[in-house]
């Protein structure tokens, strides 16, 4: 079985792993950055002031692990090396004190820290005190323009955004996307290096606010809270509506080819004939906001606190991992979608071992 509308990826077999990756910013991102590439054998050197960083990286990578012994890439006995996974052995992940530290010696960097471009124009300047010139900078921003972080910066040339999805262990895509001063050979590096990491990066050839993939979750989000907002649905009702009904076609085929086989043997045409005029009904509050008063707010906490139960998040992170491994390793049998970058990564891991 083939995909009929291959991703405008490259091809997850090229690229080279990188010899040494640097973190700085231990969150949940950056956590899970390290993991990724722990796993596929790179070493990893993470910088965070927060005394909660260490048991941040130490769970992630625990979570990591267990996902990858479920698909098959670790052995479940040591963690590592085994006759069906073919596994590299794991990298090591050292967390250090000082930014230079981390960064000394890495020659993919990335920066996760929050989203604000201040405090991200300061870790740059901290960052090119101490790493080497040609060290590849990406920021795993979700939204900010890589031409206004990189506008202080010594060598902006080497800066590119390489924004994940988490969790970034699991989900492969990485949206790459370069400023004005980017240069093309530090777009050609960094998706390279993902590629070798089992990873499908999209190049974001438009430089726009939010890119594409956050574009198009900002959309949905609004919608949604506009729904709980105005009393329509609740969250969980919300919820259940993706969970059950689209989201689980989305999951393989998106949202253009998902349209195009709800028209039939028309396909795409008959559907945006028939369906089309649709999109004239005023539906939609897409550019406007509902206002986060603070009782709207206790309304969502409240409802989402509801849905969960007695549920703590170390599990509802737990079940999203099991379920998205089952649903990665279907795909991969299917030779569809993400499946397929889980199918090179495991070529490469093989190759590797």
């Amino acid at each position: 079985m083939t995909d009929p509308c291959p991703t405008g990826h490259a091809d997850a077999a090229d690229g080279e792993l990188p010899g040494s990756v640097a973190v700085v910013g231990a969150g949940v991102i950056g956590a899970a950055w390290a993991a990724r590439w722990a796993l596929c054998g790179v070493d990893v050197e993470v910088y965070d002031p927060l005394p909660t960083a260490s048991r941040q990286v130490e769970s992630t990578l625990e979570a990591a692990r267990a996902a990858w012994e479920r698909l098959g890439l670790l052995s479940r006995e040591t963690g590592e090396r085994s006759e069906r996974a073919h596994a590299v052995a794991l990298g090591e992940v050292i967390l250090t004190s000082e930014v230079g530290d981390a960064v000394i010696d890495a020659v993919l960097i990335h920066e996760c820290v929050p989203e604000r471009v201040k405090i991200k124009q300061a870790v740059y300047a901290e960052v090119e005190a101490a790493a080497a010139p040609d060290a590849v900078i990406a920021s795993s921003t979700s939204g900010i323009r890589p031409s206004e972080l990189q506008a202080e910066m010594q060598h902006p040339e080497r800066l590119v955004v390489g924004h994940p999805f988490n969790p970034v262990y699991l989900l492969p895509l990485v949206e790459v996307v370069g400023g004005s001063q980017t240069s093309e050979l530090t777009i050609e590096r960094a998706m390279g290096w993902f590629n070798a990491a089992g990873m499908a990066p999209l190049r974001v050839r438009s430089e726009v606010d939010g890119f594409v993939a956050d574009r198009l979750l900002e959309a949905l989000w609004r919608e949604a809270l506009w729904l709980v907002h105005d009393g329509v649905a609740t969250v969980a009702e919300i919820d259940d509506a993706m969970r059950l009904g689209f989201g689980l076609r989305w999951a393989q085929m998106g949202v253009f080819q998902t349209y195009a086989t709800a028209g039939g043997e028309g396909g795409f045409r008959h559907f945006i004939e028939h369906f089309g005029p649709a999109l004239q009904q005023p539906w939609t509050k897409l550019t406007d906001v509902p206002e986060l008063t603070p009782e709207f707010i206790a309304t969502l906490i409240t409802q989402s606190d509801e849905q969960s139960g007695d549920q703590p998040v170390a599990e509802l992170c737990a079940a999203r991992d099991r379920n998205l491994v089952d649903l990665l390793l279907a795909l991969e049998a299917n030779d569809w979608g993400a499946g397929r970058s889980l199918a090179a990564l495991r070529r490469r891991m093989s190759a590797a071992g």
